[in-house]
């Protein structure tokens, strides 16, 4: 029996909203510093690209570093466009960044739901209980 068909998308999306979940934590904890940019990332463009082929980094010398396992690629990442510019240089609306870490933290649980609703399925069927 092959697992990861059992849990679907799930997997790489709990990953990916944890990961977008620090960077909207990283906006929002830097709303007051002068000049920063506020970032996020496309969730869905990058949850395709997690089902189709992994994309591998290849070097081409020793030196050079590899990039972790759910690491977000910075050509993924993107500077949110301010609705009303700051006069420091600050694009963070602390109003966006927290709807956004909201809507983020309900579709995380969502995942987890809907994968503790899968090993519990998983279970009966190994206990063979009803």
């Amino acid at each position: 029996m092959k697992l990861d068909g059992a849990f679907g998308i799930h997997a790489q999306a709990l990953q990916l909203k944890a990961r977008r979940a620090e960077v909207i934590a990283g906006n929002i904890a830097n709303a007051d510093t002068p000049g920063y940019k506020a970032r996020d990332f496309d969730f869905r463009a990058l949850l395709n690209r997690e089902m189709g082929q992994p994309v591998r980094m290849y070097t081409t010398h020793q030196n050079h570093m590899q990039m972790e396992p759910g690491t977000i690629p910075p050509s993924q990442m993107s500077y949110r466009i301010p609705s009303q510019p700051s006069l420091d240089g600050n694009t963070v609306d602390s109003q966006i960044e927290h709807a956004a870490y909201a809507e983020n933290a309900l579709e995380y649980q969502a995942s987890l739901r809907f994968l503790n609703g899968a090993v519990s399925k998983l279970r009966l069927a190994i206990k063979g209980q009803s």
